[in-house]
């Protein structure tokens, strides 16, 4: 099977059910946005050494496989085409897994900057990948009907990240960047 189809030659491209929009569309901008978070979470994983977060981090991939395909099926095509959906356990998930490692860490007394160790600054890039991810959803939201759910796991995510890059600050000895204000 070729990897090419030639369908998108004319600046367009095709959603779950057969509709086809621009690929400027905001639909289309959301899920990419989704990918590029999902393929900086692959980078993280090479930097990583900490196999319980490389393992956090492969089902979060997983994941936003499931969110990317539910953003590139409109809810019309809802009943006609089964793909797995965004659930109310993905970010619940989350939110154990923030509780957990927020247990690990000091509490947090000033803003801090994104960096520290490389696998650090890494989930900090999947954090604002993330934030933009969440904010181009909601503006889709309010032009279309979606599954709400996406904005909450999106949101809740970048918040798991937050908590993530400063675990591995932790674990690599590092201390996070704290803001100095002028």
């Amino acid at each position: 099977m070729k990897i090419y189809t030639k369908t998108g030659d004319n600046g367009e491209t095709g959603l779950f059910g057969g509709k086809r929009v621009g690929k400027d569309h905001l639909r289309i901008d959301s899920y990419g946005t989704v990918d590029e978070l999902n393929a900086f979470c692959g980078l993280a994983i090479t930097e990583i050494k900490n196999p319980e977060i490389i393992k956090d981090l492969t089902a979060i991939q997983n994941r936003l496989f499931v969110v990317g395909s539910d953003l590139a099926t409109p809810e019309e095509n809802k009943s006609k085409i089964t793909i797995p959906r965004t659930e109310e356990k993905f970010f619940l998930e989350l939110e154990n897994r923030i509780d957990y490692y927020s247990t690990k860490l000091e509490d947090l007394r000033n803003f801090i900057l994104p960096g520290g160790s490389k696998g650090a600054a890494l989930l900090h890039i999947c954090r604002t990948v993330c934030r933009r991810a969440e904010r181009l959803v909601v503006a889709l939201e309010k032009k279309e009907q979606l599954n709400h759910l996406i904005v909450v796991y999106l949101n809740r995510l970048s918040d798991f990240f937050f908590v993530l890059s400063r675990y591995e600050n932790a674990l690599n000895g590092v201390e996070d960047v704290k803001w100095e204000k002028e």
